[in-house]
């Protein structure tokens, strides 16, 4: 079975190595046609971005021996060079304003050494500025500007007091753009999040974003069409169906799109794992979801309007926004509400739903607990539904609970919300791969969660010991069962009970429902 090189980051060593590389060139083409100038364009990480600034560098610098065979080969005025500025954030981080400066400085410093520029300016945004208008007489043509991962300086300090100094000393870097504009040809940003509250773009409110405009949704990523066929010498024995399960299902108001990072990566080593999601989880995501108690359940069933999917607000960071610029959630579903179009939000595939599930259990929920025990566990809760044999089901989330230590309850009041024992189970279910459905809507109510195995389904209902409510006879009196009948499996009714003064069930209550 032939494997696929990989490793290139950038286009030519793509077409150096004679690996396979989906034609994206058209959105060259267009982005020039439609004649705006100055794009954003916001994706997940290692979604193909810095690829396509690779492609529009080399487009502008006229390097048309890396394009044959390539829409934009027959397709563009090989005959003008544009000097390009390339900033990229993407490698290494900064910690203060002062190493963003520093890095600044470095950043220019190695342009200008590109086209043998001499700085005459002391200060980053004269240089900036400086460096744009001389590459403009030098060569007469007009500047390309290209930044990749322009925000990354402030999500590396998010949750750090010297956040804001960041974000502003980048606005009056990035506003040197616009003071700019007569020796510019284009210009095009790329990020993870677009900060729509901030000065960054009320000082470059001349950039058109494209993030979820239909006509460029497929600008990054594969669609279907395109892995088959360009990978096509690759896919001999390969389960196409599984392999979409797993990396397909992002989409951007266009096809839904495979991550090209997982592709490349599955190809080489023909393996199921979560290759992009273990490169990297922001660990600021996982402490607002655990500062804000947020409820994982709802996760199954978010609807944002266009706005606030693009919205971005240092002072009021909501974690669904966040959640989908970053690839953990996506477009699910467009949908109209009088004059209103909103979106429903889901979890694009199996490796994001494993993945983002397990982290969660490992450093959010169980601290400390170590990994052999974590996988133990999670075997055991397995094989209890597998087997249906809930009784070693109650060990197993007994178990879980009494290991969480004393301490960590010490530092919040989590324990006192039905919504933290709700949230276990159900990153649990999904830390596993099992279908669940989050607040299961029936004409009676919705109770808590429904896990969806091939042979039975599993009714949950959880609650405190406080509430005067018993969970598995609120089951029963709402019929939550007769949704399913039609199935012909079995079913099973489970009640569980949690004292918030033990911090562990109190009772857990189940009963066969044979539907056969």
């Amino acid at each position: 079975m032939k494997k696929l090189p990989i490793g290139q980051s950038t286009l030519k060593k793509i077409v150096e190595s004679n690996c396979c590389y989906v034609d994206k060139t058209p959105f060259v083409k267009q982005l020039l046609d439609d004649n705006n100038g100055y794009w954003f364009l916001s994706r997940p990480r290692r979604f193909g971005k810095t690829l396509f600034l690779d492609t529009l560098r080399a487009a502008f610098a006229a390097e048309k021996e890396l394009f044959k065979g390539l829409y934009l080969e027959n397709n563009w005025d090989w005959d003008v060079k544009h000097p390009v500025i390339n900033i990229d954030w993407g490698s290494g981080s900064v910690t203060s304003a002062e190493e963003l400066e520093q890095r600044t400085r470095e950043i220019l410093n190695e342009q200008a050494n590109n086209y043998t520029i001499t700085f005459e300016s002391e200060t980053v945004v004269g240089r900036f500025r400086e460096l744009i208008v001389k590459l403009n007489q030098k060569y007469g043509y007009g500047v390309v500007v290209l930044i990749d991962e322009y925000d990354k300086p402030i999500l590396d300090n998010i949750t750090d007091s010297n956040v804001n100094e960041i974000r502003e000393r980048l606005a009056g870097f990035y506003s040197v753009l616009k003071s700019s504009d007569q020796y510019l040809k284009f210009v095009f940003l790329t990020g993870v999040s677009k900060f729509s509250k901030t000065s960054i773009f009320s000082k470059l409110n001349n950039l058109t974003d494209i993030s979820l405009s239909e006509k460029y949704a497929d600008i990054c990523g594969y669609t279907q069409v395109e892995f088959e066929d360009i990978f096509s010498e690759y896919l001999d024995n390969v389960d196409l169906e599984k392999i979409k399960l797993w990396y397909d299902g992002y989409n951007f108001l266009g096809s839904n799109v495979y991550n090209p990072f997982d592709i490349l990566f599955y190809l080489s080593e023909r393996k199921f794992k979560s290759y992009w999601f273990e490169t990297g989880t922001p660990t600021f995501l996982l402490n607002l979801i655990k500062e804000q108690k947020y409820y994982l359940p709802k996760l199954d069933n978010i609807t944002l309007s266009d706005n606030q999917l693009g919205e971005f607000d240092l002072n009021h960071i909501a974690i669904e926004t966040l959640l989908f610029q970053t690839g953990y959630l996506t477009i699910h579903e467009e949908i109209e509400i009088g004059s209103i179009i909103k979106y429903k939000l889901s979890i694009p595939n199996i490796e994001v739903q494993i993945g983002l599930n397990d982290y969660l259990l490992r450093s959010f929920f169980s601290p400390g607990c170590m990994l052999v025990e974590q996988s133990n566990l999670s075997d055991s809760i397995y094989l209890s539904l597998y087997n249906k044999k809930l009784e070693e089901l109650e060990k197993a989330f007994y178990s879980f609970f009494a290991s969480v230590p004393h301490d960590w309850y010490r530092k919040n009041d989590i324990a006192n919300y039905e919504g933290y024992y709700c949230s276990v189970f159900y990153t649990y279910f999904n830390a596993l791969g099992l279908n669940i459905i989050a607040e299961d809507v029936s004409n009676r109510g919705n109770v808590d969660f429904t896990v969806k195995m091939d042979d039975a389904i599993f009714i949950f209902e959880i609650k405190l010991k406080s509430n005067p409510k018993n969970a598995l006879k609120q089951i029963k009196e709402r019929k939550y069962h007769e949704k399913y009948l039609s199935e012909k499996k079995d079913i099973y009714l489970i009640g569980i009970e949690f004292d918030a003064k033990k911090k562990n069930i109190s009772r857990f209550e189940c009963e066969k429902f044979c539907s056969l």
